[in-house]
């Protein structure tokens, strides 16, 4: 990710496609993927949907700035499967995005080339069936102040159209926001100056 970028490509909805070589079918399922913790869940799932598969191959990529990715052959010949997925994402510049494709074997060796061709149409096809979105990375920060500042923390909030995710109020009051990257020194900047006021940084999204 450069410095000056602050937007990603990734999908807004889960979507399927099926492609067939020689007998053997691969069904393609593409979810959108923002924790490594779904993972076996989803696999799970698709193990109950189709008990006689013989492969459950996966790629995935997170983040934002498209550094962490995961390939798993599931048993295919080394690079024929996961690789193939997952080049499929980078071709297409998506993150935050998982595709499993599940194999029922036709009784025919395909060969790597075959393979190969398998799991990147299968995956091709599964995301022609979603819509690409383009999202913004944004900062969530935490901001603590008394509740006799809440009318001008609220004020910066609605002016700038800073998206809300948590609000408590009481004598001691906090809210949870999220700022688009490219405006965050601008934003906390305001919020600063509004006295007894302070902030604390809790993650990208």
């Amino acid at each position: 990710m450069s410095l000056f970028e602050d937007s990603y490509r990734t999908i807004s909805s889960a979507g399927e496609g099926v492609f067939s070589d020689r007998g053997s079918k691969f069904i393609a399922s593409a979810y959108p993927f923002e924790d490594e913790s779904q993972l076996k869940e989803l696999i799970a799932a698709l193990k109950l949907l189709h008990p006689k598969a013989r492969h459950y191959c996966y790629g995935y990529r997170l983040t934002p700035d498209r550094s962490v990715f995961r390939i798993n052959d599931d048993g295919e010949p080394s690079g024929t499967a996961g690789r193939p997925i997952l080049n499929v994402l980078l071709s297409l510049d998506l993150t935050n995005i998982l595709v499993v494709v599940v194999r029922y074997f036709g009784g025919t060796l395909l060969g790597v080339p075959g393979l190969i061709n398998a799991y990147k149409n299968a995956a091709q096809i599964a995301l022609e069936s979603v819509p690409i979105i383009e999202k913004t990375i944004n900062d969530v920060y935490e901001v603590r102040f008394p509740y006799l500042q809440m009318n001008d923390i609220m004020r910066i909030i609605k002016e700038e159209n800073i998206s809300l995710l948590q609000q408590e109020f009481d004598n001691d009051c906090l809210v949870r926001i999220s700022i688009r990257k490219i405006q965050v020194n601008a934003i906390v900047g305001r919020l600063e100056k509004v006295e007894q006021t302070s902030l604390r940084y809790l993650k990208t999204i």
